[in-house]
């Protein structure tokens, strides 16, 4: 009996173990994890994928799925890295750096799409992953996943957010302009060719039967151009008689709003493709290029950039924070409903080609100033931003940690062949070295004469490899191999910062270096972000007053030299010095921390105030008069650069209390109060009059930043001999050129040399 009984619950046992296997489709168990199966992909179905949830970056949050024309999520049983690797690269992002559980962006709403899936990490789709099936979960969404990806783009998928997905194999990816003549193919940019795809067996053409000008105006914004134009054909018609053929595609039709050739609907060939374009031929396309990137200076005068719209704050060419001009001020964007329709709008306005990227979250850091613009919702047809539907705002609607950007296309230069870097312990660090002709045609790579050789001369290298910003530039570069190249080919290198390569610089017609042993050639170290140095102008104002300090209070101080020249002639410890005093709040407002150019190793005592300086020259006081004298002029060494305060939410991290470690960190200020030693401009000797009041931050780019535009601040002044009045201070690029015009300004505002 007993024998019976043992059997008896064998059996029951299997039974409840086999049955919800068998009908897990339909009758899920509690908390079981049954075996997954692949899932089997019926036709071309139109996945969308997206990143959702708070707080969270542009490239994490909850993972969300479109499928049978419903948003969902997705559950974190079985969960793994591999997963979000697919997941990642759906979203059109190289691949994934994490994943989270248990909803850490929040809960989703609508459908568990998928649980239990277990992907290799190879998979072109989660479609084709291990999964329960398409709806069949027991998981609640407390338990929906989230992913980190890592902040690079896949070529071809270029939108932040939501990613279309053809589950299909094919897809176009890359695009490009072929030019076939051969004064063509010498030329940069390429703005006229055939339009080809990339596929397995290399590259393709398209069928030009039915091809519209809107199809050429998505080619021409792919490849960096605003505008497409019309092409004489019979030019191309004999070179494609002569030619073999392969047609890919044999329809396209583009809105001309899209930013990818992948977002239009495309026909592919699966028949014989040499004979799939009948009457027809190659599609070929030509492009207006932008004025940046005009042939001929006729063209690029023709061609104006627009005064009402820039970019702040990039790496590249056309990348950066949006800032819009209303009325006489610049102000930003707030990224409410911001997307790739109208950030194409923009880049095409600023002579660039469609967007690649609409960026949210401040990621080209954040602007100053106002915000003009809101919900900005556009169709993708208008001329400027200023058409497309937008809502003014309050203070209360958005903050700068909100200001939109953008990545646009832009035409490729090939202005990476010219010139590399060498030596470094990574890609981002080494001796900069040309691409020289000789005499008799030979090209051969040349050193750089390190004298003179500074920061911005680095940023334009490191913009030219596409490393992003300049961290130092150094003249000496002993310490990495150079035995491959000894020779200097370039010296006196002198650039503003902006140029696109180094060979748009001044440099001397031929070298003249003083030192032109190899180890004293120029040398870089690159970064993907900067810091951002800012003066609260608001607070100079309010802030601004006149104190006359005796002597006997100011031995420290003319110790460190804060005095004008003139304080060494005077009766000490008899009698006082005037001094123009003012609060100096100086805010980070980059992406990376402020960090002093030199170690701590090389800091200096002084011993007088009980300090280190970090920096020799930290901020530049100056006072002037409207022709452009300089009156009377201060310093500020950094006395001690630390986080006084932070925005909500960051933390400190600098504070120079025993000797601490130096800096400003992004998010963070620097106050130095009026009331401290050398916070002023000795006027003792200024006589009444109007005079400018101008602050410059870092005045010898010895700190990279991603925009030295900002640094300086200025002001109208009137002494009258007993009080000083200060009024319309403001940064330096806050305004219009008109409104500049109408402040006193004059030649060498920003040259430091006493007149």
């Amino acid at each position: 009996m007993e024998l019976c009984q043992w059997w008896r619950h064998i059996v029951v046992f299997l039974i409840h173990a086999w049955i919800p296997s068998c009908f897990a489709q339909t009758t899920p168990p509690v908390r079981s994890s049954p075996t997954p199966t692949p899932q089997a992909v019926e036709g071309p179905e139109t996945l969308k994928f997206r990143l959702s949830g708070f707080p969270r970056k542009h490239n994490e949050g909850r993972i969300e799925v479109f499928y049978k024309g419903e948003w969902g999520t997705i559950c974190d049983d079985d969960f793994s890295l591999a997963n979000a690797h697919v997941l990642c690269r759906q979203l059109g992002f190289v691949s994934a750096t994490g994943w989270t559980h248990s909803a850490k962006y929040g809960k989703g709403t609508g459908k568990i799409w998928l649980d239990n899936v277990q992907c290799s990490g190879s998979e072109r789709s989660v479609s084709v992953c291990k999964s329960r099936g398409w709806g069949n979960s027991d998981c609640t969404h407390d338990e929906d996943a989230g992913v980190i990806c890592k902040d690079e783009r896949l070529p071809g998928y270029m939108d932040s957010n939501v990613i279309e997905v053809q589950v299909d194999e094919n897809k176009v990816e890359e695009v490009r302009l072929r030019p076939v003549f051969t004064i063509a193919t010498k030329r940069m940019p390429v703005t006229e060719g055939v339009v080809e795809v990339k596929n397995k067996e290399g590259w393709a053409q398209i069928c030009d039967n039915g091809w519209t000008p809107k199809n050429s105006r998505v080619v021409c914004g792919m490849m960096g151009f605003p505008h497409e134009k019309k092409v004489n054909k019979n030019f191309y018609k004999l070179y494609a008689e002569r030619q073999k053929n392969h047609f890919l595609v044999h329809s396209v039709a583009c809105l001309g709003t899209e930013v990818h050739l992948a977002a239009c609907p495309l026909e592919f060939n699966y028949d014989n493709a040499t004979e799939s374009c009948p009457g027809g031929m190659p599609a070929v396309v030509s492009c207006v290029p932008g004025p940046l990137y005009a042939q001929s200076t006729a063209m690029r005068k023709k061609l104006k950039m627009p005064s009402t719209m820039r970019l702040k704050g990039g790496a590249k060419y056309g990348e950066g924070r949006v800032e819009v001009l209303k009325g006489s001020e610049w102000g930003t964007i707030c990224d409410d409903h911001w997307n790739l329709l109208s950030a194409s709008v923009l880049c095409r306005e600023l002579g660039f080609g469609s967007a690649k990227e609409a960026l949210t979250g401040a990621r080209m850091g954040q602007g100053l100033g106002p915000i003009h613009m809101n919900e900005v919702q556009c169709t993708g047809h208008e001329r400027s931003l200023w058409n497309c539907r937008y809502k003014n705002i309050t203070a209360e609607d958005c903050k700068h940690t909100e200001d939109a950007s953008v990545r646009c296309n832009v035409p490729y230069m090939g202005y990476e062949k010219t010139v590399r870097i060498l030596g470094g312990r990574s890609r981002y660090e080494g001796r900069v070295e040309v691409l020289y002709t000789e005499t008799n045609g030979t090209l051969r790579w040349g050193l750089i004469c390190g004298e003179g050789w500074g920061t911005e001369e680095a940023m334009v290298v490191c913009r030219q490899l596409g490393l992003g910003y300049a961290n130092h530039g150094l003249q000496e570069t002993w310490y990495w191999d150079g035995s491959n190249v000894t020779e200097m080919v370039m010296s006196g290198v002198k650039c503003t910062g902006d140029e696109m390569s180094l060979s748009q610089c001044q440099h001397h017609r031929t070298v003249n270096c003083q030192k032109a042993a190899a180890r004293f050639s120029a040398g870089v170290i690159c970064s993907e972000t900067a810091s951002d140095l800012v003066l609260n102008a608001t607070l100079v104002q309010q802030t601004t007053y006149i104190e006359d300090r005796p002597l006997h209070m100011l031995y420290c101080a003319a110790e460190e030299d804060c005095l004008s020249k003139s304080a060494a002639k005077a009766n000490w410890p008899y009698g006082h010095r005037r001094l123009l005093r003012f609060s100096s709040q100086i805010h980070n407002i980059g992406r990376a921390d402020f960090r002093p150019k030199a170690g701590r190793h090389s800091w200096v005592w002084h011993a007088c105030h009980g300090h280190y300086h970090s920096m020799d020259i930290f901020t530049h006081y100056d006072l002037m008069s409207a022709n452009g004298t300089k009156v009377a002029e201060g310093h500020k060494a950094s006395f001690c650069l630390e986080d006084t305060d932070c925005d909500e939410g960051v933390s400190k991290r600098y504070e120079c209390a025993n000797f601490g470690e130096q800096g400003i960190t992004v998010g963070c200020w620097d106050l130095y109060r009026h009331d401290i030693d050398c916070q002023w401009i000795d006027i003792t000797d200024v006589k009444p009059g109007n005079y400018i009041l101008q602050v410059v931050i870092n005045p010898n780019f010895e700190v990279a930043e991603s925009d030295f535009t900002n640094n300086a601040m200025k002001c109208n002044c009137k002494y009258d001999g007993h009080r000083i009045w200060v009024h319309n201070c403001h940064i330096g690029d806050a305004f219009s050129e008109e409104a500049e015009k109408k402040f006193e300004k004059y030649p060498g505002q920003l040259n430091n040399q006493i007149s």
